[in-house]
């Protein structure tokens, strides 16, 4: 059974008793504390939370997931993938847990010709909570044998979010794969023997603080009980397909075929060889789902962890003997196995090949690079007689070259060394304490979203921004300090909910609108508008005057100079994306924006700077498109009809089945979008691109100030060209050509300068040999030589002056006021350092006297610090100790 058909029997199953199918979401979460969407029920988290009313009684899905907490084990067990599809049916206080157990059963144990799985009663196992009986009632009452139902802790079947909150009994189904995987005894065992098919979670009780998965106190029962389950469909397609692992299954296999070929080794010779070619195989297909989703290679967050699957990969295949690019053949076998079931990774392709290629690219030098530090480090360690490789030196190669651990293991033991790994391990448990800790941290902070779920109950907030600047409404809500209240006074901070409201909440890259609330006895001044949860605007406000109650009307009032500059400014991203995609094709999408009035900065997918012609005809075009005065048409569709006209969807943004399209010129420009903006492209005045810069190997940058501010930067660039034509007494034409002399001039100066300022240095050299006495069986010149420009100075009459004292054992040490402070630099020849006379010793000492600090090589060093006045003290400690 194919996957395709798994997944399409799933949801057949359940929309036939009712279910609302709901499409995945993106792997990109909504959650701010989740980098990704880490478990099918994610996305209905608010809804399971009763943060936000569910708009259905019952759902299912097959979300994508991606999970990278194990991925270590990828490659090693039949089950561990770091992509996966969870199918999943949720309940939201309709049935409970009877109608979950028999949905599930039923599924699973009908025939494959009645639709179902097919799979045999005697091979399935079922696990539940330690003293949940209902939960045994009814798996006994629909046939389950008993000694085929086994009780584990909370450790195993108990689900809670770690935090105060929802939490419940699980029950677990798995597969008996038989004895030939392992002992007999059942999933208690814990062996791969029993693979983990299906998971029911009843959500029932509402557990109290904690800090681990059994440490905590359930406070009661929830006041509607809630139905999470969750089905693997690889782990049912690897043995629905009578394969060994989830590597082997149809989506899966063809890219580790094809890494085989381009090893030339075969799968199931070699143990340590089919792990690599599962990891290669399970982590190209994480980076092509995970960037037909918008996700690009960085070095923080979502593209630091594509960056290090991409990485794995590129290792894998160099431990199977492949040195060069293999992106080029591994992407496109996992776009051809994962296309029929996602479109977007074959109608995307080319923008994610760009990016996936430019990667393994970038990768491959930086190997060479992080190969060379550690050669030097090797060459150290040997130097040292060590056999070990510093952990520090593994850790600085995995955080500044992305070498992973094992190449640096590998490439050490070809060099004859092993790696302090203890070391290592402990500098990787720092960092991801760090990780956690800030993870905590946010969790803490958005856990009293709570707070909004009385108000939002009341149903979503009302927008009315898009035809009026002014709202008459009512106070549905006041929070101060994280906590609901009834009322705020004058000079307080407070969020504001609006029953309806004309002030923009910060989105889809727009700032937030700026205005007023007013209403009887009360101003309020808008400093933010936000939407915590989905459906629900919050605005954050200081009360200017007055006192202002939960009941009072109010009236939502838009600052209309901002609006105005909002608007031109998103529709004049808008036009600025449409340009540059007619320039650079249709690879260069858009992968992040924000604009507020006057200001717009938009970034894009591109891997190489833009010259300033293409930026001249990229800004030529998108102001033609402004001077012939566009229509700006919006119409509200369902997401179906407006990708279907082409609208274009950005990777950021979440989108409902209700879309908003703004078309600017008709198809020209045609993004689903949710912002304000203008009704004709004139009414943006004018673009004018300010800047452009990379923000990563595969995206770029630029910035553009809008309509009045753009016309006020071009007025003051000409008003400097007034004044350099009016200075330099050359036409504005002539002037780049005029500057170029001039600063070829300048150039010409400086080194006549220079080489008069080194002859001038060099004079001094004679008197300095000079002052040169015995001091010891040393010939010693300390000498303040004043101020000077630079200590490069000094240092160039240290070493000339050390030359001219010939082969009998020298000292050189100068001081001189550089920059108003002192500096002394001190010079040893191979006699004076065989006699025991080190330059750094000597720095140090001197350095310490000048209050401040010093050091360097036995032949030349420096030192410095604060006191002037102490630099003839500070030579004199140097005749002492050349002397002794």
């Amino acid at each position: 059974m194919q996957t395709a058909e798994i997944r399409g029997r799933w949801l057949a199953f359940f929309a036939d008793r009712g279910h609302t199918v709901v499409p995945s979401a993106s792997l990109v979460s909504d959650d701010p504390t989740l980098l990704f969407t880490v478990a099918g029920m994610v996305p209905f988290v608010p809804y399971l939370t009763g943060l936000v009313p569910p708009p259905y009684p019952r759902a299912t899905s097959v979300q994508k997931c991606i999970r990278t907490n194990d991925i270590e084990e990828v490659g090693k067990t039949p089950r561990h993938g770091t992509f996966f599809q969870m199918a999943g049916n949720f309940s939201f206080g309709d049935y409970f847990k009877e109608q979950a157990i028999q949905y599930a059963w039923e599924l699973l144990t009908t025939p494959e010709s009645a639709g179902g799985y097919g799979f045999l009663e005697k091979d399935l196992w079922v696990t539940i909570y330690l003293d949940d009986d209902e939960a045994f009632g009814y798996w006994r009452a629909i046939g389950v044998p008993a000694d085929r139902i086994q009780r584990l802790g909370k450790e195993s079947n108990y689900w809670s979010t770690g935090q105060s909150g929802p939490a419940g009994p699980c029950s677990e189904i798995f597969f008996d794969r038989g004895p030939a995987y392992g002992a007999d005894g059942g999933p208690a065992t814990d062996d791969d023997r029993y693979v983990e098919i299906w998971n029911l979670v009843f959500m029932q009780y509402l557990r109290g603080e904690g800090t681990g998965k059994d440490d905590f106190e359930i406070l009661g029962d929830l006041p509607k009980k809630n139905i999470d389950t969750g089905m693997g469909l690889e782990r049912v397609a690897f043995l629905k397909q009578g394969v060994e692992n989830m590597y082997e299954i149809d989506q899966v296999r063809p890219v580790l075929d094809r890494a085989a070929a381009l090893s030339r080794r075969a799968y199931g010779a070699d143990h340590e060889d089919d792990v690599r070619m599962r990891i290669v195989a399970d982590h190209v297909r994480s980076s092509l789902m995970l960037m037909s989703d918008g996700v690009m290679p960085s070095n923080e967050g979502r593209g630091y962890i594509l960056r290090r699957l991409m990485r794995r990969t590129v290792r894998a295949m160099r431990l199977l003997g492949v040195e060069g690019a293999t992106f080029p053949e591994l992407f496109p076998a996992s776009r051809d196995a994962m296309s029929d079931a996602y479109p977007e990774v074959k109608s995307d392709y080319d923008r994610i090949s760009q990016a996936a290629y430019a990667e393994e690219e970038t990768f491959l030098r930086t190997l060479t690079s992080g190969s060379a530090v550690l050669d030097v480090a090797v060459a150290k360690t040997k130097k040292a007689a060590g056999a070990e490789l510093p952990g520090d030196t593994a850790f600085l190669l995995h955080d500044t070259y992305g070498f992973p651990i094992e190449l640096t293991l590998e490439m050490a033991e070809e060099a004859g060394l092993s790696v302090n790994r203890e070391a290592f391990d402990a500098l990787m448990s720092k960092q991801r304490a760090m990780a956690k800790a800030d993870a905590k941290a946010k969790k803490t902070t958005l856990a009293d979203l709570s707070v909004y779920s009385a108000f939002r109950a009341q149903g979503a907030t009302v927008f009315t921004g898009y035809d009026t600047l002014q709202t008459e409404s009512s106070i549905l809500g006041l929070i101060v300090e994280g906590a609901s209240v009834t009322n705020a006074v004058a000079g307080e901070i407070a969020e504001v909910i609006l029953s309806e409201t004309s002030l923009y909440a910060e989105s889809g890259g727009q700032e937030a609108d700026a205005g007023l609330i007013v209403g009887p006895g009360y101003e309020l001044e808008v400093l933010d508008v936000q939407k915590p949860v989905a459906g629900l605007i919050s605005h954050k406000v200081q009360v200017r005057s007055g006192e202002v109650g939960v009941g009072d009307s109010a009236t939502s009032v838009v600052d209309a100079d901002w609006r105005r500059g909002a608007r031109q400014a998103h529709s004049g991203t808008h036009i600025l994306h449409a340009a540059l995609r007619q320039v650079l094709g249709p690879n260069a999408h858009q992968s992040g924006s924000y604009n507020k009035a006057g200001f717009l900065r938009f970034d894009f997918s591109w891997n190489q700077a833009l010259s300033p012609a293409t930026r001249s005809e990229i800004e030529e075009i998108a102001n033609n498109a402004i001077r012939e005065n566009l229509e700006v048409v919006t119409r509200e569709m369902n997401l179906t009809e407006a990708k279907a006209l082409g609208a274009m969807a950005l990777f950021s943004e979440k989108y409902g089945d209700r879309v908003r399209v703004v078309d600017i010129g008709g198809p020209w420009s045609r993004e689903l979008c949710a912002g304000t903006h203008v009704s004709t492209s004139a009414e943006i005045g004018m673009i004018n691109l300010v800047s452009e810069a990379s923000v990563g190997s595969t995206n770029r940058r630029v910035e553009s100030l809008v309509g009045l501010e753009a016309f006020r930067d071009l007025a003051a660039e000409r008003a400097i060209v007034s004044q350099l034509t009016a200075n330099l007494k050359t036409p504005k034409e002539a002037l780049p050509e005029r500057i170029n002399d001039l600063l070829q001039n300048l150039k010409a100066a400086e080194k006549k300068i220079a080489a008069y300022e080194a002859r001038a240095l060099s004079d001094r050299v004679p008197a300095l040999l000079a002052t040169a006495s015995r001091a010891g069986s040393v010939m010693l010149v300390a000498e303040n030589l004043g101020t000077l420009a630079s200590a490069d100075d000094v240092r160039m009459l240290v070493t000339a002056t050390r030359e001219r004292l010939g082969s009998e054992p020298a000292v050189v040490a100068l001081a001189a006021t550089v920059g108003e402070k002192p500096v002394v630099i001190v010079a040893t020849n191979l006699a004076a350092r065989d006699a025991g006379h080190k330059a750094g010793a000597l720095a140090k000492q001197v350095a310490g006297i000048l209050g401040g600090g010093g050091g360097g090589k036995d032949d030349l060093a420096q030192g410095g610090g604060t006191d002037v006045s102490a630099v003839p003290s500070a030579l004199d400690a140097v005749r002492t100790a050349v002397a002794r």
